[in-house]
């Protein structure tokens, strides 16, 4: 792990935190998951992979046997990356330690959106940190074709601790898309990650994260932007879903807009939502929908608004019931079986229109839902 010049504060910081318990969620006993895995070999030509693994990847959207519309690739196998390579000028895609050794300047970044000593989660990243991604586009350039990137949990009972920081430059514009999964459906495992966005001047990034995780593995994401955040949570049978996005409104005119769908054939939800106005003609809006398509299911919504002063517009709203047998009724009538009728309305409910995202990858998105939706149905 490279050592960067502050990191002794921050290290004394996690260390103090390091059994602090997490504001939300279940607690995690970070003993029963080990840290190192064996070495894996760096793979200069990622479609060489074993084709397991790229089938696991493909379902969290990662392409690596045709990679033509991709920007650029980072892949990293337990706490190894294995590949890193851009094929657009202005981009840089590599691995943090890398970035840390080539850009002195880049501590400058290291944790200044999400606290070290935020709970215990954060900590152990610091304390135990093996890699992530750095991804940055320079002034004035913007990708034609999204950069993926592959977070894969390949050995049972693992700790995967990464820190990722993106960075769109003055009038630049980045397209991400992220794929996170594990090679196995039962074994246990441990995904902490923690991710800062820094969006300059005039720049633009769309940020689309894939988790495609069995139910025996834990994941705590922490991360941190300025941005329009939008959710597609489906849960199974022994699923557990605890998800939320946070924005604080500083600065004037500043907007925000958080939106979640969230589904469950048994599994439990919760799904958050939190917006802070402190500034002059500040907006923000929630909105969380959810659907409950057999019994056993929980979904809770919990939005919650913060204003502190006057000319602030702040609102939200949330539903969760079940499909309306009127609605299936009408499709059946023009044709439709009550499956195929049942499969038509959760698709138009879990259809999100993301403003702004790239056709490509709004297609790929869509593909990841559909694959999500035929396990669900």
């Amino acid at each position: 792990m490279v050592e960067i010049a502050s990191s002794k504060a921050y290290k004394d910081k996690a260390k103090a935190a390091a059994s602090k318990p997490a504001a939300f969620g279940e607690d995690i006993d970070l003993g029963a998951y080990v840290s190192s895995a064996e070495e894996q070999p760096y793979q200069a030509d990622p479609a060489k992979l074993p084709s397991g693994a790229k089938k696991r990847m493909l379902e969290a959207g990662v392409i690596l046997d045709d990679p033509g519309q991709r920007t650029g690739t980072f892949i990293q196998m337990d706490n190894i990356p294995i590949h890193s390579s851009t094929k657009q000028e202005g981009v840089e895609v590599m691995a943090i330690n890398q970035a840390l050794e080539k850009y002195d300047w880049l501590s400058d970044y290291w944790w200044q959106l999400v606290a070290v000593d935020t709970d215990k989660y954060t900590a152990n990243v610091e304390l135990n940190q093996y890699n992530g991604y750095f991804i940055r586009a320079l002034p004035g350039y913007k990708t034609v074709y999204p950069v993926q990137a592959c977070l894969y949990l390949a050995k049972a009972q693992l700790a995967q601790n990464v820190h990722n920081i993106i960075i769109a430059e003055e009038n630049s514009e980045l397209h991400i898309i992220t794929g996170c999964t594990t090679a196995s459906d039962e074994e246990a495992g441990l995904h902490l990650g923690v991710s800062e966005f820094y969006i300059k001047k005039g720049a633009k990034v769309t940020f689309t994260m894939i988790h495609n995780w069995n139910p025996e593995v834990a994941v705590r994401p922490r991360s941190a932007a300025t941005a329009r955040f939008n959710s597609v949570l489906m849960a199974a049978q022994g699923s557990s879903l605890d998800v939320g996005s946070r924005a604080i409104l500083d600065a004037k005119d500043a907007k925000t807009e958080i939106i979640s769908r969230a589904i469950t054939t048994g599994g439990n939800i919760i799904a958050r939502g939190y917006v802070e106005g402190n500034a002059p003609d500040v907006k923000g809006h929630l909105e969380c929908r959810g659907l409950i398509l057999t019994g056993g299911g929980v979904i809770h919504a919990v939005p919650e608004l913060k204003g502190t002063l006057a000319g602030i517009d702040l609102s939200h709203e949330a539903a969760v019931g079940k499909i309306a047998e009127e609605e299936v009724e009408y499709l059946m009538a023009r044709g439709l079986t009550r499956s195929e009728a049942t499969a038509t309305i959760v698709r138009g409910f879990l259809r999100v229109d993301i403003e702004g995202l790239p056709p490509l990858l709004s297609a790929e998105l869509q593909r990841a839902i559909e694959a999500s939706e035929k396990d669900l149905m």
